[in-house]
């Protein structure tokens, strides 16, 4: 049986939540839950959601934009990340420009996006690509570079070509660290999707729909719109760590 601790702080936080939200008696700064509920309770339905689509209409549509960008930036980061750590000369050669680079927001990003992309699809998956590339590439170039050069020396003794070495040794021993990094990425382009919604010309979308009800004064809808964000987050962060259960096992037993 499993502990109720881990519950213990959400039901303690709706019981609060509640309780500030009849103190306040004003929905616009704290809705009360009986207002929440129901949208979250009809996520197909676009009544609650002021005719701007379902919650999950919405949703769908930054989660293709999410995998999108993110996809953009594995097949990008990824074998570039394997590059900068099997070549000194391209690490140096890209190192100071990367981490020149790896600081600036992605939301600083967005005014170059619309002079560059204009407003619309292209715009949002470049913000999106700029926050999840960067932990790909350095979670990888970490994973290249933490293979034992003893594995690749005797790989290299025993007549395996660079593409086998690359392909038996390099990338099966660097990949939880990979997949860490997408991990990580993802969770980054998740939170970027939000905000490059509310770029000019955007109508659909879980940050369109959020700053849409703002404007209307509907918090509740905003709060609906926040917790189907967060449960699309545990689920796919759920879905990476299931993926490490699955394939990368053997990692703690190396430890």
């Amino acid at each position: 049986m499993r502990s109720p601790v881990p519950l213990l702080l959400p039901v303690l936080l709706i019981v609060g939540w509640e309780v500030a939200a009849y103190i306040i008696d004003n929905p616009f700064i704290l809705p009360s839950l009986t207002t929440v509920i129901p949208i979250l309770l009809h996520p197909f339905s676009a009544e609650y959601t002021l005719g701007t689509g379902s919650l999950m209409d919405n949703a769908a549509v930054s989660l293709f934009r999410v995998a999108s960008g993110f996809a953009l930036a594995a097949v990008i980061a990824i074998p570039l990340g394997i590059g900068m750590g099997r070549s000194l000369f391209l690490n140096d050669f890209l190192d100071a420009t990367i981490e020149l680079l790896r600081p600036i927001p992605p939301l600083a990003w967005v005014p170059l996006a619309l002079a560059w992309f204009k407003i619309g699809f292209v715009s949002i998956v470049f913000i999106i690509f700029i926050g999840a590339f960067f932990p790909i590439l350095l979670n990888t170039i970490d994973g290249v570079k933490s293979i034992k050069r003893t594995w690749v020396e005797v790989a290299g003794t025993l007549g395996a070509r660079e593409t086998q070495v690359l392909g038996k040794v390099i990338l099966p021993g660097a990949s939880p660290t990979i997949w860490t990094g997408l991990r990580v990425g993802f969770g980054i382009a998740w939170m970027c999707v939000v905000a490059a919604e509310w770029l000019p010309g955007i109508t659909r979308g879980l940050g369109y729909l959020i700053l849409y009800a703002y404007n209307f004064g509907q918090t509740n809808v905003i709060i609906a719109g926040m917790v189907v964000i967060g449960v699309i987050g545990i689920l796919i962060d759920q879905v990476f760590k299931a993926g490490e259960r699955r394939w990368f096992s053997w990692r703690s037993l190396d430890r």
